[in-house]
């Protein structure tokens, strides 16, 4: 049966992430097709290494919706109708570009796990293609009544076209507003979604606000929610540890899970 990684690439910025996440499944022995779904304009330059490493490289157009729906949906009016206050997105982020997410659906694959560019997978995860679709875990990073809402920073998948489709018309519809884009329209479309437990998408912003759920032993994806470790950005130090572990990966290496410092 066809199975895959499957991640997105919408600009140079996250092709480095997508260089990093490669390598650290790569070090995880995973047999699983490595799929790299990219939009125009990403240069070769930043896909060329992604070859490399063994990623099937895909492009997509973005989604076929509507001028009012772009609009709603742009940088500046998403976060203008629903601004970040927990942290910082970076320049490169096009939250549009988010929905391109959705053509995971058309792969020829019979099962996919989707992970974002701007994570690491620390532990063999293949398990995940054995479970059902829809599975994700909640969106903790603050506290624990984030539970109620998934993060798309990782899920199970079943590619179909019929589901592509079921997808295109409810995604465009007079009036919609996304407010996290992606993700708030995959928990509508899958209101009776699996939670994963939070170790298949450990939150970075874990580290410092509940320390005491963060167990590197036990911690299977990493998270680089909002700023990312190629930036310089306000919360370096706070985060050091996490940031030298994604420049290893990003330089080809494997680290020693078992030396990294423990969460105050």
């Amino acid at each position: 049966m066809s199975r895959a990684y499957v991640t997105l690439v919408t600009n140079a910025d996250f092709a480095l992430g997508a260089k990093a996440l490669l390598h650290s499944l790569n070090v995880t022995g995973t047999q699983a097709d490595r799929v790299v779904l990219h939009t125009g304009g990403v240069p070769e330059g930043a896909l060329a290494p992604l070859r490399t490493l063994g990623a099937k490289l895909v492009e997509v157009a973005l989604l076929p919706t509507s001028d009012a729906f772009n609009a709603a949906h742009s940088k500046q009016a998403l976060h203008g109708a629903a601004p970040f206050t927990k942290g910082t997105k970076p320049d490169f982020h096009t939250p549009l570009d988010n929905f391109c997410k959705l053509r995971l659906w058309q792969l020829p694959y019979a099962r996919v796990v989707f992970l974002d560019a701007d994570t690491l997978v620390l532990r063999n995860i293949d398990k995940l293609f054995d479970y059902p679709e829809f599975c994700a875990a909640p969106n903790v990073y603050e506290s624990l009544s984030d539970f109620h809402r998934m993060n798309s920073g990782v899920f199970t998948a079943r590619p179909a076209q019929a589901t592509f489709d079921a997808m295109m018309a409810q995604l465009d519809t007079p009036g919609a507003f996304w407010r996290r884009t992606d993700q708030t329209f995959l928990q509508t479309f899958f209101p009776d979604w699996h939670g994963l437990p939070i170790t298949y998408n450990t939150l970075q912003y874990l580290w410092f606000n509940l320390p005491g759920l963060w167990n590197w032993d036990d911690i299977n994806v990493l998270h680089f929610q909002y700023e990312k470790p190629w930036q310089d950005h306000a919360k370096v130090d706070r985060l050091r540890p996490l940031i030298d572990l994604w420049h290893a990966y990003a330089a080809g290496e494997t680290p020693n899970l078992a030396t990294l410092p423990r969460a105050a």
